[in-house]
């Protein structure tokens, strides 16, 4: 397993806590080797804390955001106070992500005959972690794997696990388009304005659909990866069709409706 040696200030550790004394508490930092670090009791909570076990107790999994790190002397200053619930939840998934990422790239060691800490510092290199490039194969197999430049044998298990073992969560995000053309042609003028929506828009793991409710106006639907990816596959998909419409002498304009998430 590679293991980063410091981490650095600001960032947010998972830890397990390994001794609560009166004012301090003493724990190991899960993504650094078992690195020591402390959290003095006034770190631990807002306000007066009459009892620290009350916080806080051995055996405990926290998240943590690191306050200053010497080097030289070893030693890893933390705060639990300062790291919201919201924080907390984010950095747990993204923890057992990377623990499943890396479990699941010992698998491919073992299936290839390949090195796992030379394949585990290539990824770490490109992508500074290991789940995002098995959402990345399963979004773009192609470009991610070449990227990589692994070997035949080796991209081959990497995209046979990743289509295994990874689910992408989808977004949806939605809106009303509606195109008018009072021009003799308005009829093929909307068809190719709707046509050049629908063009060039299949990006990684973006789809666009498009529904008529009744002129003028047609539904536009779409699905992504992220609500950035979806909010900019709409836009274009939209900005495509309005520019076929407007340069036919009509008019169209774009309507979203609220954000919707939606997993698969």
């Amino acid at each position: 397993m590679l293991d980063r040696e410091w981490p650095q200030e600001a960032e947010l550790v998972v830890c397990t806590v390994e001794n609560v004394k009166d004012f301090v508490a003493f724990v190991s930092l899960d993504e650094y080797g078992g690195r020591q670090g402390l959290i003095p009791i006034s770190e631990i909570a807002t306000g007066w804390i009459k009892y620290i076990r009350d916080h806080i107790r051995e055996g405990q999994k926290i998240v943590c955001k690191v306050l200053n790190v010497d080097r030289s002397r070893g030693h890893i200053d933390l705060s639990l106070k300062d790291v919201n619930e919201h924080q907390r939840r984010e950095k747990i998934r993204e923890w057992k992500n990377e623990s499943k990422a890396q479990k699941w790239l010992g698998f491919v060691a073992e299936q290839t005959g390949e090195s796992l800490v030379e394949i585990e510092d290539v990824i770490f290199k490109k992508y500074g972690a290991f789940y995002p490039v098995f959402e990345d194969i399963v979004i773009e197999p192609e470009t991610t794997l070449k990227k990589l430049g692994f070997s035949k044998n080796v991209t081959e298990i990497l995209l046979k696990v990743a289509q295994e073992s990874v689910k992408v969560p989808h977004v949806e995000v939605t809106g009303h388009l509606h195109l008018t053309c009072t021009e003799p042609d308005g009829i093929t003028v909307i068809k190719s304005a709707l046509k050049k929506a629908n063009a060039d828009q299949k990006s990684a793991g973006v789809e666009v659909e498009l529904l008529y409710l009744g002129a003028p106006t047609y539904r536009i639907k779409v699905i992504a990866p992220d609500y950035k990816k979806a909010e900019k596959a709409i836009e274009k998909a939209a900005n495509a069709a309005i520019a076929v419409v407007e340069k036919a002498g009509g008019e169209g304009k774009l309507v979203k409706k609220p954000k919707s998430g939606k997993s698969q």
